[in-house]
C-alpha cells in the first residue's frame, strides 16, 4: 500500500510540473507588420492549463546586442482568479532578442519549497541569425545548441543547462507542450516528458507537435528562503520556450 501511494504521489508530481512562461506572439519577425510583439508571462501547468498566481516579476527584460533592457508597462490580467502579465515590445532593428523573466519565488506548500523559474525565449528579427547560442547572463539558463526558432514539428531541440555560468550535469529537464487545443494525453506520465543532462550539461528532445514547447531544467539553488520562521530550499528553474510550425 505504501509503495502504491508513493507511486501515485510521484505520478501526480510528474503530471503537474510547474513552468514559468515567456511566450511572444511569434518567434520570428519577418516584416514591419509583425514588429509589435505581444509577450505573455505566466506561471502554469502548460499542458493541463492550470494556473498559479504570478506576482509582478522581480525583473522582466530583453537581452539584445550584448545588453539587457527592461521591459516596461507590464499589464496584470486574471485567469481563473490567478494573475499573469502581458507586455508589448516594438522591434525596431534586426537582431536576436532574448526575452526573459526572473519572478518572485513562489511558495509551494505541497512540495515544501520555493520555486523560482528564470524563463526566457528567443526571437529572431529580420533574419539576423547570429547570437542565438549566446547566454543572456542569467543565474540559471538554457543556452540552445539548436537554433531556437524557425523550427518544424518533429525537429530535435538540444541545449546546454548553465548554473552560475557553468554547465550543469545530471540535471533533470522537464518538457511540456503548451496545450491550447484541448488535447488529451494517453496517461498522466505522458503529460511531462523528462530527460537528463549529460556530464557536459547537454540534453536533446524531439518535439512531435506544432506550437510552443517549454523546457525546464530543475536545479537545487545554493540559497534558501526564510518563511514564517523556517528556511526552505529553492527549486531554481532554467526555462526556455521554443516554437515549432508546420508547412503551410
Amino acid at each position: 500500500m505504501k509503495i502504491k501511494s508513493l507511486a501515485l504521489m510521484f505520478l501526480g508530481v510528474s503530471a503537474y510540473a510547474h513552468f514559468g512562461m515567456v511566450v511572444p506572439s511569434n518567434s520570428t519577425v519577418d516584416d514591419e507588420k509583425e514588429a509589435n510583439l505581444q509577450i505573455t508571462y505566466k506561471f502554469t501547468h502548460p499542458f493541463e492549463g492550470d494556473m498559479m498566481n504570478l506576482a509582478l516579476p522581480n525583473e522582466a527584460g530583453v537581452f539584445v546586442n550584448g545588453k539587457k533592457e527592461a521591459i516596461k508597462g507590464l499589464k496584470e490580467l486574471k485567469e481563473d482568479k490567478f494573475s499573469y502579465f502581458t507586455a508589448s515590445y516594438d522591434v525596431k532593428e534586426p537582431g536576436i532578442y532574448q526575452f526573459y523573466m526572473d519572478p518572485k519565488p513562489y511558495f509551494e506548500p505541497a512540495e515544501d519549497k520555493f520555486i523560482r523559474h528564470i524563463t526566457k525565449t528567443v526571437v529572431d528579427a529580420y533574419g539576423y541569425g547570429e547570437g542565438w547560442d549566446k547566454p543572456a547572463g542569467l543565474k540559471a539558463e538554457i543556452v540552445p545548441l539548436t537554433r531556437p526558432y524557425g523550427l518544424y514539428k518533429g525537429n530535435l531541440f538540444s541545449g546546454v543547462v548553465y548554473y552560475k555560468g557553468k554547465p550543469a550535469k545530471n540535471v533533470t529537464v522537464e518538457v511540456e507542450y503548451y496545450n491550447t487545443k484541448g488535447l488529451k494525453a494517453p496517461s498522466d506520465t505522458h503529460v511531462t516528458q523528462v530527460v537528463n543532462t549529460n556530464e557536459h550539461g547537454e540534453f536533446s528532445f524531439a518535439m512531435p507537435l506544432e506550437g510552443w514547447w517549454g523546457f525546464a531544467a530543475l536545479i537545487d539553488d545554493d540559497q534558501k528562503i526564510k518563511h514564517e520562521g523556517k528556511e526552505y530550499p529553492v527549486e531554481l528553474g532554467a526555462v526556455i520556450w521554443v516554437q515549432t510550425k508546420e508547412y503551410k
